[in-house]
């Protein structure tokens, strides 16, 4: 037990310290003088201590006994993603989320990337390095991928259906994806992308009114905000012009901390979760973006080592379809924020207040240590 304790990445358990500070600031700063949002600040502490407890106590079991039964877990996650479907409660136009006692909620669509990551991880590491054929793990791959996707679109939940893509991308192109098939895949979605956006301009108006019919509206004013900025109404543009507004008034050295203006005139929807890197913004200008780039590339970095160090393929899919999700989270986080990439659901990773995710977070760093500390000593193979 104590010699896998003293294999824990504690390059990485500092970088994930560092972060457990200014998320709690940040989240003090975004949420001060609203009563909805009392002790949020404490909560976020109260979660990263659980979430931290979870990361080292992963340590002690051996991934490789989980991998045996990848399948098992990730019927698990199906399941999970079904019943939200039937006996979920609703919050911000999604049924996403189970209601836990103590006021608490649970996102299975969380728990499914990680889950989703160590079955794609499992089902090609079977080739055993060999590079991947279309029909043989291609498919199977998709299909396995398709399901949970579709699943979370229908509650609906477009960032982390997003990010189930981006998983299976990163880890199809380290599992050795032919060229051919790469090149094809790209001349698909950049295909299938301009058809899109195509028949979206074209059907602007039938489009409007079906989603709006479902229910569905806030759906409609994100794609055209995003697609046809000059277009779209002030209430669709509302979130994306203020969150510019406020990062670029912190300019280089930001406001100070407490003393944004727009997160305290509730400008910015969720400036605590979503859009906490406006308050980044505001509060620490571009320094304090710039610190927290800097800790990200740190810990990815980290992880990215600890694959390259991995003598189990297993243990090397798992951390890359990690490092993609965080990644992709990041940047589109940040991006969404500064006009780059559409206003999606996504929170941005170790930082945004959220129980699940934050906690699902943690799990996978602490999947990433049991990969470490369940790799033979050097001296072993020797």
């Amino acid at each position: 037990m104590l010699r896998k304790l003293k294999r824990i990445d504690f390059g990485i358990m500092i970088i994930l310290g560092l972060l457990m500070v200014i998320s709690v600031l940040v989240v003090r700063s975004a949420t001060y003088g609203n009563p909805a949002y009392a002790n949020y600040d404490l909560k976020q502490l109260v979660f990263y201590a659980a979430g931290f407890a979870v990361a080292i106590v992963a340590v002690l079991f051996d991934y490789r006994f989980f991998m045996k039964y990848w399948y098992v877990l990730y019927g698990i996650g199906i399941a999970l993603l079904v019943l939200v479907y039937f006996f979920g409660v609703e919050y911000n136009n999604a049924k996403s989320w189970f209601a836990l006692p103590g006021g608490l909620l649970f996102q299975p669509a969380e728990l499914m990337k990680l889950l989703l990551i160590m079955a794609i991880a499992g089902f090609i590491a079977r080739r055993d390095g060999d590079p991947l054929s279309f029909k043989s793990d291609l498919l199977p791959v998709a299909a396995i991928s398709l399901l949970p996707f579709v699943l979370v679109m229908i509650q609906p939940d477009l960032g982390n259906a997003v990010i189930y893509i981006v998983i299976v991308l990163g880890m199809l192109w380290i599992g050795r994806v032919k060229y051919w098939h790469v090149l094809t895949g790209i001349a698909l979605m950049v295909a299938g992308l301009i058809l899109s956006v195509s028949l979206f301009n074209t059907y602007n108006e039938e489009i409007k009114t079906f989603l709006s019919d479902k229910g569905k509206y806030h759906w409609y004013e994100r794609i055209n905000t995003y697609i046809n900025p000059e277009t779209a109404s002030d209430d669709a543009k509302h979130q994306s012009e203020k969150s510019l507004i406020a990062i670029g008034s912190g300019g280089l050295t930001g406001d100070g901390y407490m003393k944004g203006d727009m997160k305290n005139r509730r400008f910015i929807p969720y400036p605590y979760s979503d859009s906490i890197f406006v308050v980044i913004g505001e509060e620490f200008g571009f320094q304090g973006g710039a610190v927290l780039l800097l800790l990200y590339f740190l810990l990815i970095y980290r992880m990215i080592m600890i694959a390259f160090q991995c003598t189990d393929l297993k243990g090397s899919y798992i951390i890359v379809g990690i490092v993609s999700m965080f990644v992709f989270q990041i940047f589109e986080n940040i991006g969404m924020m500064i006009g780059l990439m559409p206003i999606t659901g996504i929170t941005l990773p170790f930082i945004s207040y959220g129980g699940t995710s934050l906690l699902i977070n943690m799990v996978c760093i602490g999947l990433v240590f049991s990969i470490r500390a369940h790799q033979p000593d050097p001296e072993e193979t020797a």
